[in-house]
């Protein structure tokens, strides 16, 4: 009986102490794992932040570089290549005629609300397009939205808003191109997109973690000035964006890593 008694004492279980011991050591451990998964977590969460952010500034500087090049480009006499204006954030629109979608009168319009008929087939042109006509006799023009293509006639109708005049015979219509870059900070204020906005269609986001745009302008008298007074002046536009993480930021709620690229295009379109 000794014998099974001390058989029995040998296999206890363990106590209640020993249980909370085990217990708080398990949490323990396991929280010091949690907060190292936490911990890398955040960091792979500000490095892929990071990483994006690098992107949107040098797909936009990119982007802005290739636009503003064009600026000038197969423009009629009168129409300004660019429109600039010292905001900070910065606003800029390019224009430029980027193919050979274009037509010509082959009569005068009879009243300013009268369809255009044109000496050339128009597939190229579609509904709700904006374009540019121009008078080459007056060098006068005007932006006008197409309502309705008429392949049949080959004639434009505007029925929108009538032209401010009645255009003659030869008068050009151009599909140009006239991009407007800028910066939206209030929409989504902690993730300022960079805007882009072709001819009057609404402005679309391009990219994000975009915080500041600024454009300074190279003139033929080789000053440089952050808003010119003659467009055809500039030579060079010095392009500078700034993007920044939306996870890195300091006590006072700054942005503590950003990444500003720049750019300086010369304007081969104008001047010339």
């Amino acid at each position: 009986m000794d014998t099974i008694m001390k058989r029995w004492q040998n296999e206890r279980g363990s106590s209640l102490l020993e249980v909370l011991i085990a217990l708080a050591l398990t949490g323990i451990v396991t929280l010091a794992i949690m907060n190292t998964y936490v911990v890398q977590h955040e960091n792979y969460l500000v490095q892929d932040d990071v990483t994006t952010m690098q992107q949107s500034a040098r797909s936009s500087i990119d982007e802005l570089t290739r636009q503003v090049r064009m600026a000038g480009h197969h423009l009629p006499l009168g129409l300004l290549p660019i429109e600039a204006a010292n905001t900070d954030p910065d606003t800029i629109t390019v224009i430029y005629h980027g193919n050979d979608c274009e037509t010509y009168l082959t009569a005068a319009m009879a009243t300013t609300s009268a369809a255009l008929a044109c000496g050339t087939t128009l597939s190229c042109f579609a509904a709700e397009q904006w374009v540019y006509i121009w008078e080459p006799d007056s060098a006068k023009g005007e932006w006008f939205e197409i309502s309705n293509v008429d392949n049949g006639t080959n004639s434009l109708q505007h029925t929108t808003a009538p032209l401010s005049r009645k255009y003659g015979a030869d008068s050009q219509v151009l599909a140009l191109n006239r991009v407007k870059f800028y910066v939206d900070g209030t929409t989504e204020a902690s993730n300022p997109k960079l805007m882009v906005q072709f001819n009057n269609d609404p402005a679309q986001p391009y990219a994000d973690q975009i915080q500041d745009l600024q454009f300074r302008y190279h003139l033929d008298n080789g000053t440089t000035v952050d808003e010119p007074v003659l467009i055809t002046d500039i030579r060079e536009v010095q392009i500078s964006i700034t993007a920044g993480s939306g996870l890195v930021q300091s006590e006072d709620g700054n942005n503590v890593k950003d990444r500003t690229y720049t750019s300086s295009v010369s304007l081969r379109n104008i001047g010339i």
